[in-house]
């Protein structure tokens, strides 16, 4: 198993007994997640979960909550974040099947929240790290973007567009 910056393990055993879960990280663990997801800053990172054990392996709902500061996109300033997203896994011990390079696999929307398990235990504080990387925005735009970029010259989609140009000669003609 890989190490986490937010370690949280639970075993078959734990979800057999059914188990709530509700830990927040640390400001060494916060840093260590923020370094790896390339945030500015993470003030906050909350994980609230059951755990229950189902045929194979282990189930997981809950939520993560987060306040985070990524970077703009277009002009590298900060743009806080503050994220809430539900999570509902399974963790099974036959969740990875062997294919060959020559099989092709379908999967459908279901599939994508199977993980698999690793022995009798999983990291449900790396599924969480996981899940808030997930629901970041991967283009954030801080809200004085458009102005900015105008400013420095930069231009507009409109502006140079494949259709900018047309619209010249259509404004010229005018």
């Amino acid at each position: 198993m890989i190490p986490s910056e937010f370690p949280y393990i639970v075993t078959l055993a734990d979800a057999a007994q059914g188990r709530r879960i509700a830990i927040e990280a640390n400001t060494e663990a916060r840093a260590r997640i923020a370094a790896r997801l390339g945030l500015v800053q993470l003030d906050r990172f909350v994980l609230t979960a059951q755990v229950r054990a189902v045929a194979g392996g282990i189930a997981a709902t809950g939520s993560i909550a987060a306040d985070a500061v990524q970077r703009c996109a277009a002009t590298d300033l900060p743009v806080p974040a503050a994220i809430a997203e539900d999570f509902d896994l399974r963790f099974l011990r036959d969740a990875v099947a062997e294919v060959s390079g020559e099989e092709e696999v379908e999967i459908d929307s279901a599939d994508c929240d199977i993980l698999p398990l690793d022995g009798d235990r999983t990291d449900l504080g790396e599924a969480a790290v996981q899940t808030l990387s997930l629901a970041l925005d991967p283009f954030p735009r801080h809200p004085d973007a458009d102005r900015i970029l105008a400013e420095k010259g930069v231009l507009s989609e409109e502006q140079a567009g494949p259709f900018a140009a047309l619209a010249a000669l259509r404004d010229k003609d005018a």
